[in-house]
């Protein structure tokens, strides 16, 4: 099979999935069997780009031109690599998640759900994979408008409130921010593509630089840089199976991979140190994440404080990446893939608790160690990869964005990951503490008070992500390989 094949069927094989589980929605051991299926045949079809990308080939595939010089194309680089086998790989443990909380939960509207998923996988890939800014853009907002109905599944009036928060901050950035920033580059650069060392040096210089890229953080909604966050707390109305693909398999993630993309390949990180323009950005995503943790610390609702952790977390990618050194750039590549794993199995924690044992705060969980000890195992790995303490791959990222503050004489950057790591201490091992050494409290109203874990599909898929967050940790080297490779060429 050709390369270019791959990259076409990268998109077309969750689309075609969408099409069959809408034709055997009626059916729901077949539909979900198409899910299964779909997402494993996507994830190995990916599989087939890593050797060559590895090998130093950067496949391609032109598909339209819309306008001189501007096309839909799609080039597979070592960032999009890492990002698609992360998205396609996920999908397979969060459907696997989705079939145990969607059935234990007795959910309704379950194929539009599946439906929806699909969809934005697909258009995951297709950002991932994206050669230009165009075509970046194109597939970001597909992601945003595919994820909509995911975020207002439940339909009730809190879960229409969110999803029209959800829907009019990231639309609103995209279109007033992203979408000017867009257009200024070709202005000044007669192109969009993604270039090793970036395409704007020379035609973009001083404040101008720095205002284009302040246009460019912000247009990037997703990437939750306060203040344009509050999307992400709103989206917590929706069912643990979305939370885990709005923090850890698309949503989020196309935005922090955005950042770095536009970072590396647009403005070049030589180009931006030259020009002492993008300094602004170590303060304000220091501010974030030292913000974020601090709202986290107060949040009871165990999926409102995962939601500001995401923040504080999405800003390190961001941090990393302003820090504008290579070594913090391969952190901040890293730290995509160290956040998904240990992102998707805390929400997959906090959906296992709320299937088994109807428990949605904090405070509710004295004890519950002892009942759930496979789901509160996991969180704790997620929580500690969350802290950055080994044996996890938060360590792994973290330990190489310090290294990049240290080697820039970067002391603020620096102050912040200490600091925000004392204060994601102080969110998580209190939750860990009471689940394993608190005595659980007799409770008249708890009519779940006899239950274990939950559904065994939820218990497979939590147990796999928390393995991929320790095994990330002791086998870093295809990680670590490709993000090392994004930085070769573009410095």
């Amino acid at each position: 099979m050709s390369m270019e094949l791959s990259i076409l069927l990268s998109i077309l094989i969750p689309i075609i999935g969408a099409l069959l589980i809408a034709v055997t929605g009626k059916i729901p051991n077949l539909r979900e069997s198409v899910t299964m299926i779909t997402s494993v045949a996507l994830f190995l079809n990916v599989l087939t780009l890593l050797g060559p990308v590895l090998d130093g080939e950067r496949p391609e595939l032109q598909l339209i031109e819309m306008f001189p010089g501007l096309t839909i194309g799609f080039k597979v680089e070592p960032l999009g690599m890492m990002f698609s086998l992360i998205a396609s790989g996920l999908w397979i443990l969060n459907s696997i998640y989705s079939i145990g909380y969607m059935r234990g939960n007795n959910e309704k509207h379950q194929t539009r759900f599946y439906i929806c998923f699909a969809i934005a996988i697909a258009a995951t890939l297709g950002l991932a994979y994206s050669s230009n800014l165009l075509t970046l853009f194109i597939f970001y907002e597909v992601l945003t408008f595919s994820t909509y109905p995911l975020v207002s599944h439940k339909g009730d009036e809190n879960a229409v409130k969110g999803a029209r928060t959800y829907l009019g901050i990231l639309v609103t950035t995209s279109v007033a921010f992203l979408f000017f920033a867009i257009a200024w580059t070709y202005a000044a650069a007669g192109t969009l593509d993604f270039v090793d060392g970036g395409i704007l040096g020379g035609n973009v210089e001083g404040p101008m630089l720095g205002l284009l890229l302040m246009l460019f953080i912000y247009g990037i909604g997703k990437a939750a840089v306060m203040p344009v966050h509050r999307w992400l707390p709103a989206a917590m109305v929706a069912p643990t199976p979305v939370s885990a693909l709005l923090h850890a398999v698309a949503v989020v993630k196309s935005g922090v991979f955005t950042v770095v993309k536009v970072i590396v390949y647009t403005f070049g990180i030589d180009n931006l140190v030259n020009s002492a323009s993008a300094g602004w950005l170590v303060y304000v995503s220091g501010f974030t994440i030292i913000a974020a943790s601090m709202v986290a610390l107060r949040q009871d609702n165990l999926k409102r404080r995962l939601a500001y952790s995401t923040i504080s977390q999405l800003s390190y990618v961001v941090l990393a990446a302003a820090i504008l050194t290579p070594i913090s750039a391969i952190g901040a590549a890293l730290h995509i893939a160290a956040h998904a794993f240990g992102k998707i199995t805390l929400f997959f924690a906090a959906g296992s608790i709320y299937t088994a044992a109807h428990k949605t705060e904090v405070s509710q969980l004295n004890g519950i160690g002892w009942k759930m000890p496979i789901t509160m195992t996991a969180f704790s790995i997620g929580a500690l990869s969350m802290i950055g303490l080994p044996p996890t791959a938060g360590f792994i990222s973290k330990w190489y964005i310090i290294q990049g503050a240290v080697s820039s004489d970067n002391f603020v950057a620096l102050a912040v990951i200490v600091l925000s790591t004392l204060l994601n201490a102080g969110y998580f091992l209190p939750i860990i503490y009471a689940a394993f050494f608190k005595k659980e409290e007799d409770r008249k109203d708890d009519h779940h008070g006899d239950h274990g874990e939950a559904p065994l599909p939820i218990v497979i898929a939590i147990t796999s992500t928390a393995s991929l967050t320790v095994l990330m940790f002791l086998f870093p080297d295809v990680a670590l390989e490709l993000a090392q490779q994004m930085i070769g060429g573009a410095q």
